[in-house]
């Protein structure tokens, strides 16, 4: 699922408030690191990521490697933060979203 700017610009409002969840190390993304953003899925819609300033790595290249491990998609990114969103439809309270633009066909 691809984010229109509408729905990261509503994402990254929301997530504002977040505390970071997930944290990564100087050994970069790791398997730890993506079992701990699983499971943060399973209660929550939208969760924050803080990478290390020490990394070597560049934080875009961490949030795109941890995204498609998760299958979630960056909502947005400021610094070493940044946000991860994934749909739960088993949750009692989502995040709605507005509508995406859809284009017409000719």
């Amino acid at each position: 699922m691809a984010l229109t700017g509408k729905q990261k610009r509503v994402l990254r409002s929301i997530g504002q408030l977040l505390e970071a969840v997930v944290h990564i190390g100087k050994e970069g993304v790791t398997e730890a690191n993506v079992a701990a953003t699983e499971d943060a899925f399973r209660t929550r819609e939208l969760i924050k990521v803080r990478a290390m300033k020490s990394i070597a790595t560049a934080t875009d290249d961490i949030a795109t490697q941890v995204a498609e491990a998760t299958q979630s998609d960056i909502a947005g990114r400021v610094g070493h933060t940044f946000l991860l969103y994934r749909p739960n439809l088993e949750l009692k309270t989502r995040i709605v979203l507005p509508e995406g633009r859809v284009k017409n066909e000719q």
